[in-house]
């Protein structure tokens, strides 16, 4: 019975392990993302956080095997630890990526989006000049523009306007609509200045400066990045839940075990003093 039990906590230890290459799997996929995602710092409390489970489920794994108390300890008590900053940080990443919203466009199919509908954590992300001066540069050598200036050279305002452009594209490679400026093509747009928003002055026909400044560009970024997250949030949220469950039943096989390894040793002890020895002096 006592190696039924360990065998139980090891295969509970094991879940575990497999529990966490989900975790890490998502969290390398956030961070080598290429589609002009150039904004990651989610990523990397998902990759922690799953390379910690991996390795405290080891640990639990082989103090099951080897019936080595102390080891089992500490894995229950991190693993605990673990579980409570796991839960701590989805939702937080839920309550920062929570706000921000695309806006509908009047005869067109793509959306725009503004920096001030984001939460204030997300906006000071990439509002300070030296962060978004590296992502800037990181968007513009994606191509995301070239690549739609290229795909738009034959297309008139009708076509374009029925494209549905990511949240970079919208933000980054165009003026806003409300500023007027007439279409030429994705990344060309003729007309005089107006103040309609605060972006329109910071449009350029530049190919290396176009709206890489503007606030809407600021905006398709973390729309990206919302996007990319709440794509592994169900994942997170499920394999929490299931990390939980693991985790209560390993509790309860590793508390079976100490009351059976206690019990053995009082009966033990008790079958001694019931069978003395039989010599006499």
């Amino acid at each position: 019975m006592n190696h039924a039990s360990n065998s139980i906590v090891g295969l509970i230890n094991f879940l575990s392990f497999l529990l966490s290459i989900p975790i890490l799997g998502a969290g390398i996929w956030l961070a080598t993302r290429s589609s002009g995602d150039c904004l990651r710092f989610l990523q990397w409390p998902v990759i922690i956080i799953g390379a910690a489970i991996m390795l405290l489920s080891l640990a639990g794994f082989v103090g099951a095997c080897f019936r080595v108390t102390s080891l089992m300890w500490l894995y229950l008590f991190f693993m605990f630890l673990l579980l409570v900053a796991y839960l701590v940080f989805i939702i937080f990443a839920f309550a920062v990526t929570g706000k921000g919203h695309g806006h509908p466009v009047s005869g067109a199919a793509f959306e725009e989006y503004k920096l001030t509908d984001f939460s204030t954590w997300m906006q000071h992300r990439v509002r300070s000049s030296g962060s978004w001066y590296n992502i800037r540069s990181c968007v513009r050598d994606a191509g995301v523009c070239r690549k739609l200036g290229q795909k738009s050279a034959y297309q008139n305002a009708a076509g374009f306007y029925q494209d549905h452009l990511t949240p970079i594209q919208s933000g980054c490679c165009k003026p806003p609509i409300p500023c007027g400026y007439s279409y030429v093509n994705a990344t060309f747009w003729s007309g005089t200045i107006s103040y309609a928003d605060s972006d329109c002055s910071k449009w350029s026909d530049d190919q290396s400066q176009l709206c890489y400044d503007c606030d809407s560009c600021k905006a398709g970024v973390l729309e990206n990045l919302k996007h990319d997250w709440h794509k592994v949030s169900v994942l997170n949220i499920v394999i929490f839940i299931l990390l939980v469950v693991v985790y209560v039943v390993g509790c309860g096989a590793f508390r079976n075990n100490l009351r059976r390894d206690n019990y053995e040793s009082h009966g033990e002890a008790t079958m001694t003093k019931s069978q003395p020895s039989r010599l006499h002096f």
